[in-house]
């Protein structure tokens, strides 16, 4: 699965023209439905003569099911909203929602017209966006010394890890969070980095976006 990383306060967008009316494309990550509704609110709130302001959004959970929404806003049933979250679909996205923003330039353009210009202005707008892979990862409770501290973050880093929940006291305690394909590596290089003086131990597992490169 993949997501969206751009946030909902700067979403990445795109627009384009079809027989005169103007399609524009938003799309951000977001964490539940309601979120998704927000979000919509907020374009409908930047387009107030917009005509149509349809969207999909897509969620997953912690149990691994996923929650769809999506509305035509006013469009006939079908041409708008289902091609939006088709997109998402077709691109295996989770976590992120679409709104297509309609100005309606006059021309009528039919059933096949407006599935082809709702499904481009998710496209364009998606395209547009930060991708992200979500990857399983497995999480570590880490104590070390602070002169240990600046090497363990370069190791870290090298096998895309993060780090948090820092703690600041006698030592240095805190999350390491890394892809679950690279443990092995993180493991064997800590023992040989540290000569063994460092013992991370496993907490749990989590999904973790990760930026496409």
């Amino acid at each position: 699965m993949r997501t969206i990383l751009d946030p909902v306060s700067e979403p990445a967008h795109d627009a384009f023209v079809e027989k005169k009316s103007e399609f524009i494309g938003d799309v951000a990550h977001i964490d539940s439905l309601d979120e998704a509704l927000a979000f919509v609110a907020t374009i409908r709130n930047q387009h107030p003569k917009a005509r149509h302001v349809a969207y999909a959004a897509v969620v997953g959970g912690s149990d691994g099911r996923v929650s769809e929404r999506m509305s035509d806003d006013g469009e006939p049933s079908g041409t708008a909203g289902k091609p939006i979250l088709d997109v998402l679909r077709a691109n295996d996205l989770t976590d992120c929602v679409v709104a297509v923003t309609r100005y309606f330039g006059g021309i009528l353009l039919g059933s096949g017209g407006l599935i082809r210009a709702y499904s481009t202005g998710a496209s364009i707008a998606v395209k547009a966006a930060k991708g992200a892979d979500i990857v399983p990862c497995r999480r570590y409770l880490v104590t070390l010394d602070y002169p240990q501290l600046a090497r363990f973050q370069q190791l870290l880093a090298s096998v895309d890890g993060v780090q948090s929940d820092e703690t600041y006291a006698a030592d240095v305690t805190l999350t390491a969070t890394l892809p679950l394909d690279n443990t092995a590596v993180f493991e064997e290089r800590v023992r040989e980095t540290f000569n063994a003086t460092i013992a991370p131990e496993p907490i749990d597992t989590v999904n973790r976006a990760i930026a496409s490169r």
